[in-house]
């Protein structure tokens, strides 16, 4: 390995546990998919079986799990529940990448850790708000700043301690620039707002979250970045991150695809009914590689402009097959699948959220070209 390892290995098997939890929350799914509601059993089954800290150093205090194990426990999730696999992935990243940059780049990211830990902590990501241009207005006032923004996609917030996210101050000097921070749930100046009204990942309870007038003090900036333009601290973010979210769609296609076999091997063969499994194990092949591609990346790699864009490539590739994947479970399993019973129309709409993580298709394409022509990634 090129890069300090993330973590100890521990005896605890993440992936037999999440097997265990997810049996215990599957029969809950499809009624928070039908009510648009959070998968509470879901994070209590988490909580319960120490997952939220899994990722933590045993130094710190933690398990001291291992990345790809976590990668892994939240395919496993899937299977049984898309929503809290994606939800529970959101608050994976937010741990995994202070733990990367305290293993290799001795940031000082302890004191958060150990609050996990001891706190039981559940992070909730603003990504989906706080891409490069960032989002949300930092107001400058004595000893630190006055925040106002609305958040949105903020996945599991209906659970969550620490909203880690971020505002824009226009620095006189320096220009826009992106401040990162957390705000605690239990603020007076924080709101969930109920909207997450959507296709697919219904389960998740990405909702809006409003921050009014929060003052931030000077002292718990935890960084400082130009906005609209590539810094480490993304890259970093991008190489982590989304090996853990796209494991929750693999997860997903996973089980359209277990769930389409065994209705097959119930049917006579009509001529074609092998070449569309076929085709079906061809697309999750190719999801299996893509996500292989992803871990390995960040187990190995240090992050720079050139990770970011074999993490972006790969993840493209699994978001287009675990979509095919679940197309084609449903073409195998027919008329049966238009059924919410089967859980295959269910799957359709969930994976179909893989397309909506960055880097989307046209961006991830034109960073894609610039990289390779030697262009200005930022242009």
């Amino acid at each position: 390995m090129s890069v300090v390892a993330m973590s100890q290995h521990t005896q605890t098997d993440w992936q037999a546990l999440a097997d265990q939890v997810g049996r215990d929350i599957a029969r809950h799914a499809a009624r928070h998919d039908h009510d648009e509601t959070f998968v509470a059993e879901g994070f209590a089954a988490l909580k319960a079986a120490g997952f939220f800290k899994a990722l933590v150093p045993t130094e710190l205090g933690g398990p001291g799990a291992d990345y790809r194990e976590v990668c892994q426990a939240i395919r496993r999730l899937a299977n049984h529940c898309g929503s809290t696999a994606l939800a529970f992935s959101m608050h994976s990243h937010l741990v995994a990448l202070p733990v990367w940059r305290w293993r290799n780049e001795k940031a000082p990211v302890e004191g958060l850790l150990r609050r996990i830990v001891n706190e039981d902590l559940v992070l909730i990501s603003s990504g989906g708000s706080d891409w490069l241009p960032g989002s949300g207005v930092a107001t400058k006032v004595d000893g630190g700043f006055r925040i106002r923004a609305r958040k949105v996609f903020a996945s599991g917030c209906p659970a969550g301690s620490l909203l880690m996210t971020s505002a824009v101050y226009d620095d006189p000097q320096a220009g826009p620039t992106v401040l990162h921070f957390g705000v605690p749930f239990a603020a007076a100046e924080v709101k969930i707002v109920d909207t997450w009204h959507a296709m697919g990942m219904r389960g998740t309870a990405s909702h809006d979250v409003e921050i009014n007038d929060f003052f931030l003090a000077d002292a718990a900036i935890s960084a400082r970045r130009p906005a609209g333009k590539w810094h480490p601290l993304f890259h970093g973010i991008y190489m982590i991150a989304f090996p853990l979210v796209m494991s929750a769609y693999v997860g997903v296609a996973e089980q359209a695809r277990n769930t389409a076999l065994q209705l097959a091997r119930g049917k006579k063969d009509n001529g074609h009914l092998a070449v569309l499994v076929g085709r079906m194990e061809n697309a999750f092949a190719t999801a299996e590689l893509g996500i292989e591609r992803m871990i390995s990346i960040a187990e190995t790699s240090k992050p720079g402009p050139v990770t970011t864009g074999q993490t972006a490539a790969a993840k493209a590739l699994v978001t287009r097959a675990v979509i095919e994947t679940v197309e084609c479970a449903m073409n195998v399993a027919g008329g049966a699948s238009f059924y919410q019973a089967t859980g295959l129309e269910r799957a359709f709409r969930d994976v179909q959220g893989a397309k909506f993580h960055p880097l989307q298709e046209m961006p991830q394409l034109q960073y894609a070209g610039r990289l390779a022509l030697g262009l200005d990634i930022d242009g």
